[in-house]
Formats: C-alpha cells, sequence, structure tokens
C-alpha cells in the first residue's frame, strides 16, 4: 500500500459512508421514487450503484496490472445497468444496505492492496475510448459514480 492509494481508499469510504447515511433516511415513499437521471426507481438506483462496487474494483485491479478490459462497449454497459434495473425492480432497503457495505469494503481494500506505482499503469476500460491509468478508473469511475448516482438520488428525494 502506498501513501496515494490508502489516500485514494479514505475517499472512496468517505463517499461509501455519505451513501450509507443517506440511504438509512430513505422513507419506503422514497424509495419507490422514480429519478429523473436515470428513469429508475431510487431503490434500483442504490442497488445499481452498490453492485458496482466490486465490477468496478475488478476494473481497476486489471488496470492496474497494465492489462484493458477486452471488447467492453459503452453500449454493453448500458444494457447491463437496464437488465439490472428490470431484475432488482423490488430490491429492499436492506439487501441494497448489505451488498453497499460488503461491495464497499472490498473496493477499498483493492484499493489499499495496489501500490502507487500500481495507479500509474493503464488499459482500455471501453472498446474505443483512451486508456485510464488505474488512478484514473478509481477517481472517474470508483468514487465519481457513487457521487453521480447519489446527487440523482438527492435530486429526486430532495434531501
Amino acid at each position: 500500500m502506498g501513501a496515494r492509494t490508502e489516500m485514494l481508499a479514505k475517499q472512496f469510504e468517505a463517499k461509501a459512508a455519505e451513501m450509507t447515511k443517506a440511504l438509512v433516511q430513505l422513507t419506503d415513499p422514497d424509495w419507490k421514487k422514480v429519478t429523473a437521471s436515470e428513469k429508475w426507481t431510487v431503490g434500483v438506483t442504490a442497488h445499481h450503484v452498490a453492485g458496482g462496487h466490486e465490477q468496478i474494483a475488478g476494473i481497476v485491479k486489471t488496470v492496474a496490472a497494465g492489462q484493458s478490459i477486452p471488447g467492453f462497449t459503452l453500449e454493453m454497459l448500458h444494457a447491463g445497468s437496464a437488465k439490472h434495473a428490470q431484475d432488482f425492480a423490488n430490491v429492499t432497503k436492506a439487501e441494497t444496505l448489505a451488498l453497499h457495505e460488503k461491495g464497499a469494503a472490498a473496493a477499498a481494500a483493492t484499493v489499499r492492496a495496489l501500490s502507487d506505482a500500481d495507479l500509474e499503469r493503464s488499459g482500455t476500460v471501453f472498446t474505443g475510448a483512451p486508456p485510464m491509468s488505474a488512478q484514473q478508473v478509481i477517481e472517474g469511475v470508483l468514487i465519481s459514480h457513487i457521487g453521480e448516482h447519489m446527487g440523482s438520488i438527492r435530486a429526486t428525494v430532495g434531501h
């Protein structure tokens, strides 16, 4: 573990803690509201984020090893997200919180297991897009994924 990886892990954990706090405060009616951004319920949106932690951490690990994700497109990402929204239309807050806590712990451990040199390695995440460094994936995908969707949830529920 390096100083930069520890800093990034702490940034991620702070975002994850914000999400936990926000989710706990959601009421049952809040959980069923539809977000303007994703066009999913708040519950599905929260579960999408929670389920993404470990998947994104896997991408971080791959890129930190100097490898690329072969044949993965933005269209595939969007199709997978749409299928997730259908599959988890009735997900509960308890299930989502448990998945979020498990995934956040695993993702933070993945980041902490990297060296600062690992952060500089890069690989292609999306076919046709420029390569990203592991640090860019951590900051621009892992951490921002929470912020982006939690912003949408907050805008929907008004707190």
